[in-house]
């Protein structure tokens, strides 16, 4: 099931996976905006007491949407989504 409200102006299809699922997105998606279509919201655990956290800013500002891709912490937010990466959450675990 997909949140999206379009069909993405016939961009192409993007697959990558997120711990362990196939998630399909758009070219030039963000990985955040590709999980929150993908309906997978909580993106990392907090350090502190393990609370589930997401995408909050959106804009690069906050570090709530740390993931992991291929073996490296960025923030999903301002991260596009290539074919083949490898995703997973980020922070403690």
């Amino acid at each position: 099931m997909s949140g999206r409200l379009t069909d993405a102006d016939g961009r192409e299809r993007v697959e990558f996976t997120f711990e362990g699922d196939a998630v399909s997105a758009y070219a030039g998606d963000t990985i955040a905006m590709a999980l929150w279509a993908a309906q997978a919201a909580a993106l990392r655990r907090s350090s502190s007491a393990g609370e589930p956290r997401g995408v909050l800013c959106n804009m690069g500002v906050c570090y709530e949407c740390l993931v992991t891709v291929d073996g490296h912490n960025v923030r999903s937010c301002m991260t596009v989504v290539r074919a083949g990466m490898v995703v997973e959450r980020g922070g403690r675990q």
